[in-house]
């Protein structure tokens, strides 16, 4: 969806005019949001993969990689963030089983990063002040990060 328009004019029977800005700022606030979980999400996902490549056997293994992924939905503008179906080490080792300890690196990646979660938030949402500020950091597209990375 495209930015509506800047202002939306209203007249009433008695020739008052009213100017509304309000969808252009609902749709600014919207939008920056989501960039800010799709930041929010890329810092998380780097920090797990860090503690997972310390796990045995997993250092140069390229299954983290693809086992951990974000998801930014666009309709729902909230953030996913987790382990692919069907890894056998990414559930397991999230809650534990009968015969593997539970690490909860997901849960303790999250809390560790509570104050990065927390600039980043803070400095998307400041940018609402400045619109062209704002549009600059608005990407639209709706984003799964199943990227490699080989940081």
């Amino acid at each position: 969806m495209p930015m509506p328009k800047s202002v939306t004019k209203y007249s009433n029977k008695n020739g008052v005019t009213f100017t509304s800005g309000v969808d252009r700022a609902n749709y600014t606030i919207q939008e920056l949001s989501r960039a800010a979980l799709k930041d929010v999400a890329k810092v998380i996902r780097k920090k797990m993969i860090a503690k997972l490549k310390l796990l045995p056997g997993m250092k140069k293994n390229k299954r983290i990689y693809s086992s951990t992924q974000y998801w930014v939905r666009k309709k729902e503008t909230d953030l996913q963030l987790g382990f692919k179906h069907n890894t056998w080490y990414g559930v397991l080792q999230e809650l534990g089983g009968n015969n593997q300890p539970k690490r909860s690196i997901l849960r303790d990646t999250v809390f560790e990063s509570i104050d990065d979660i927390q600039k980043i938030e803070a400095q998307y949402l400041s940018a609402i002040e400045d619109e062209v500020k704002a549009q600059a950091l608005i990407d639209e597209a709706e984003e799964v990060g199943n990227e490699n990375m080989d940081t």
